[in-house]
């Protein structure tokens, strides 16, 4: 079995990366820079992992993305949410948070591009990041979404390529812990909404991020600010 990885090179696409080499052959590492404000920490972070698992790297770049949308990931005069501790597990606080960073259907573009380097590869499988927590307040992380992306590439692929993500039914901490046990190199891993020189540790990724990394019983990089 051959697979492409969609990967951004946060805590997520990171563990399944490790995942995939053990449940396939990874031809291709594929990660989108749409103008975002990690974008270059965001591909520094894919090329260390993919270079650390001696695997291809390539990155997509789409600018008609930054320039149809207004989130906050891409606008620089949109302030990026910074929820406290409390609001990780408040439905409305974290709706709101998900509206402020959501890209026009980002998720299902990125795997159709994927599906297509998937095709001419000969590969079976496209790897995601995708997880039951944020599933919550993102409905292209969910399991339902990726079930509808499945039935449609069955028809625009000639050898029904299909999506699958390895941690699609675990939480963030169950996420570290899996990476923990695959030997994730940790210091490679960027998982914030912005592009400094460390992870900020007040926006919504980076609060995931650190609290996940406590319950797992690993110290991070770098400790989240009050």
């Amino acid at each position: 079995m051959k697979s492409i990885v969609l990967l951004s090179g946060g805590l997520d696409s990171a563990v399944n990366l490790a995942y995939a080499r053990q449940e396939s052959v990874v031809r291709l590492c594929l990660t989108v820079d749409y103008g975002q404000r990690a974008a270059a920490k965001e591909i520094g972070a894919a090329a260390a992992l993919a270079a650390y698992y001696n695997l291809e790297h390539k990155i997509i770049e789409l600018p008609f993305l930054k320039q149809i949308t207004s989130t906050a990931l891409v606008n620089e005069e949109r302030a990026v949410p910074k929820p406290g501790p409390a609001d990780l597990d408040d439905p409305v606080a974290a709706a709101d948070t998900a509206a402020a960073v959501w890209v026009p259907n980002r998720n299902g573009l990125f795997i159709n591009i994927a599906a297509c380097f998937a095709e001419a590869l000969g590969c079976a499988l496209i790897v995601t990041g995708f997880n039951r927590e944020e599933a919550k307040t993102f409905p292209d992380n969910s399991a339902p979404f990726v079930e509808c992306m499945n039935e449609a590439l069955a028809y625009s692929t000639r050898n029904r390529v299909k999506v699958i993500s390895y941690t699609q039914r675990l939480d963030k901490t169950d996420i570290v812990r899996l990476g923990q046990r695959l030997g994730v190199p940790w210091q490679f891993v960027w998982s914030c909404y912005y592009g400094g020189k460390t992870m900020c540790g007040e926006c919504e990724s980076c609060r995931r991020f650190f609290r996940a990394m406590a319950a797992a019983g690993r110290q991070a990089a770098a400790a989240p600010r009050k």
